[in-house]
């Protein structure tokens, strides 16, 4: 949700090679640090109750003290710059910052990484082909590689003036009807039941010989909000609608929600988070009292069959990296891989068109069109994309917006920092002291920001807290500054003022700060 002027390294780079250099642990150990054998990371068949199990209890008591909230503004917390612990890139600050592998992954792995990127800006294409290892777009789709929609591995964002609407899609779903639905929301099965027509997904682009589905259509209202000290900021309400339609009309109960795609950095380092860490700040029923009730989102993994906790994705519907990763080649690309077998990605019964064409599997390669390890490798690249360093951390305007952002109560929600679990099954993510700003629950956001689309976990009005590293480098990686989950917010302040739900009495204190003070608050955020 956040960005603005060109940063600055704060570390001096001796300094940060000293802390890359200390081994795979956020405190300083050799990476012979976690020797526990790796487990499947989340994995939960129920929620957990008795707290973290993968380290000794010295280790929580160091945990417990080097994640406590700060209370001291004065000076930059320990560590504090380097928001992907071990792994941050310390790179010079520019268009490929998003796009630098971790720091402290092997040689090997550096190769494993490099594969996995070129896979990643692999322009797949409709089938039959010559070129078959790259044959089976679509034949309905939205982009014809991942890095069409994570350009520089960034934020996405609307449609503007000429720009086209790659990085952001509609997703279409309706609620559950019958007490048969409801109960396979309630066991996991499902998240929600696609358009009986167009499926999960609008998509705008087609194969030769097949129609696409339709493109959005976006229109824009303005409401001015008057701040302290008399600033007005106009906030754009958008609506949407589909220009178009291909194949007939939408179903009179699905509902449209639009989603921009999020930056990829430290997507390993959030699946190393241990689930007990994320549950201990839920309180789906504010039993505290203090109105901000954070939910888990359970899900059901595709591959495993087990219920894990959510963590990726807008509404948190994705519990691992190579799930989210399966999931965005089938229903953005069309490409089947061993997670999700859709060769036709996401054509429905009723396209028959779309189910006559042909798909792009080999079988001398598998029964996928990405047969394994492709998905390994992309999964992989995933993973290991590194969270670039804090700029500025140790600045007097810095601090005085940190301690802003803690008084209004900002960290009820973008939680600071985790330390990873010392199993993960990556060294490289064990045991790091990380800065993601996220709580990785869900929450209701209000009506302003509420899309209506119920998945799994997440009602209408729900959205999982989106992690506020790397966002004061969106401008430069993305070359813009549209926040939230559909890119309304032009700038770091509307994105605050749309918070209500759960938040309003955050944003409301923003609104009553005096100016000096938000614009403090906005120049830390510059600094994740």
């Amino acid at each position: 949700m956040f960005v603005l002027r060109l940063p600055r390294l704060v570390l001096p780079l001796a300094a940060a090679f000293s802390l890359a250099a200390g081994g795979f642990s956020a405190f300083g150990e050799g990476a012979e640090g976690g020797n526990t054998p790796a487990t499947e990371s989340g994995a939960i068949d129920a929620l957990p109750t008795e707290g973290r199990d993968d380290f000794s209890t010295a280790d929580q008591v160091r945990v417990q003290t080097v994640t406590r909230a700060a209370t001291d503004f004065d000076k930059a917390e320990k560590f504090e710059a380097m928001s992907g612990g071990a792994g941050t890139s310390i790179a010079s600050i520019n268009q490929d910052s998003f796009s630098q592998f971790s720091s402290n992954i092997t040689f090997a792995e550096e190769g494993t990484f490099k594969l996995g990127n070129a896979l990643f800006r692999k322009l797949w294409v409709s089938s039959p082909s010559s070129t078959q290892a790259s044959d089976g777009l679509g034949p309905l789709y939205n982009a014809r590689a991942c890095q069409t929609c994570h350009l520089k591995d960034g934020r996405g964002h609307p449609p503007e003036g000429s720009t086209d609407a790659t990085s952001m899609f509609l997703r279409l779903a309706r609620a559950s009807k019958t007490d048969d639905e409801r109960a396979a929301i309630a066991a996991h099965d499902v998240l929600n039941f696609p358009d009986p027509v167009y499926g999960t997904q609008l998509q705008d682009s087609a194969v030769p010989g097949l129609a696409a589905e339709g493109h959005m259509k976006i229109s824009y209202t303005e409401t001015p909000v008057t701040l302290a000290g008399g600033e007005t900021v106009l906030l754009r309400k958008p609506h949407y609608s589909i220009d178009k339609l291909g194949y007939g009309p939408l179903d009179g109960a699905t509902t449209i929600s639009p989603r921009v795609t999020q930056p990829m950095s430290g997507l390993g380092l959030v699946e190393a988070i241990h689930p007990a860490d994320i549950l201990a700040n839920a309180d789906p029923d504010d039993k505290n009292g203090d109105g901000i009730s954070g939910k888990p989102a359970l899900v059901r993994d595709s591959a495993s069959g087990k219920l894990m906790l959510g963590r990726f994705g807008w509404k948190a519907q994705n519990a691992t990296v190579r799930q989210q990763s399966a999931d965005a080649l089938a229903a953005d690309i069309g490409i089947s891989s061993p997670d999700a077998k859709r060769s036709h990605g996401d054509c429905t019964e009723a396209q028959t068109a779309c189910l006559a064409m042909a798909d792009g599997v080999q079988p001398r390669l598998g029964d996928t069109e990405a047969p394994d390890p492709v998905l390994d490798l992309i999964t992989f690249y995933s993973e290991n994309l590194a969270v670039p360093a804090r700029r500025k951390a140790s600045f007097a305007e810095t601090l005085a917006g940190k301690k802003v952002f803690y008084e209004t109560g900002c960290i009820s929600c973008h939680v600071p920092k985790f330390v990873t679990r010392r199993d993960a099954a990556n060294k490289a993510h064990a045991f790091q002291l990380i800065w993601p700003y996220s709580d990785f629950l869900l929450h209701d956001m209000g009506g302003g920001l509420a899309d209506g689309q119920q998945v799994g976990e997440a009602s209408g009005s729900e959205w999982r807290t989106p992690p506020l590293w790397g966002i004061g480098l969106t401008k430069i990686v993305s070359g813009h500054t549209f926040f939230l989950h559909d890119g309304r917010a032009r700038n770091l302040t509307e994105a605050i003022l749309w918070h209500g739900g759960e938040a309003t009495k955050a944003r409301d204190r923003f609104a009553a700060l005096e100016k000096a003070d938000r614009q403090a608050l906005i120049n830390f955020l510059e600094s994740l």
